[in-house]
């Protein structure tokens, strides 16, 4: 009797063991996939960045009097370059100064005829264009993944699980009203 029992606690530790671990499994899955949708966030950004300095380049011989408005679009990417390691919340807000700094860039190029027709400049906003509805994508897949790995750290029995090994709820990347709007464009 007493190894039958034996036998009976010893299964229940091995059926609470493999579920333990089953769960802890499925949280370090969500996790990879959070890392993962963030880094598609960090590769259309790291695309926008790089497409922002040829775009200022291409377009300040036409703008000779608008330095101000270059300066700034300058200075609003190398903030959002060096807020990616802050976190999310940071990002967002950085980028968000970014997309304003553009908006006010196309502004202004409005009023270039000569930039109107030049297809180097209209190239490169129609990539930035792209690159803005990628980073758009990119968020909302991220936001969705965090949500569902925030759900799973947060519900029972999983909670308990994640609580033991250090698993803690992530930011969503959080972009304003404004930023969420893709620029226009109105060159031609």
């Amino acid at each position: 009797m007493e190894f039958i029992t034996l036998l009976v606690v010893l299964g229940v530790i091995v059926v609470i063991a493999l579920i333990i671990v089953g769960i802890y499994n499925g949280l370090v899955q969500r996790r990879l996939r959070v890392d993962e949708a963030w880094s598609q966030i960090d590769v259309q950004l790291k695309r926008r960045w790089d497409l922002i300095p040829n775009l200022v380049n291409a377009v300040k011989g036409y703008m000779e009097f608008e330095q101000d408005v270059l300066t700034k679009v300058t200075e609003a990417r190398a903030s959002a370059v060096t807020a990616g390691a802050q976190g999310p919340a940071a990002q967002a807000a950085a980028e968000n100064g970014l997309t304003q700094t553009l908006r006010s860039l196309f502004a202004v190029m409005e009023n270039y005829p000569d930039l109107k027709a030049n297809q180097n400049v209209l190239s490169l906003q129609e990539e930035l264009t792209t690159t803005e509805n990628l980073i758009s994508f990119s968020r909302q897949h991220y936001n969705a993944t965090v949500r569902e790995y925030n759900t799973a750290i947060a519900t029972v029995p999983a909670v308990f699980v994640a609580g033991m090994f250090g698993f803690r709820a992530r930011e969503f990347f959080e972009a304003g009203e404004e930023a969420q709007q893709v620029p226009e464009v109105r060159l031609r």
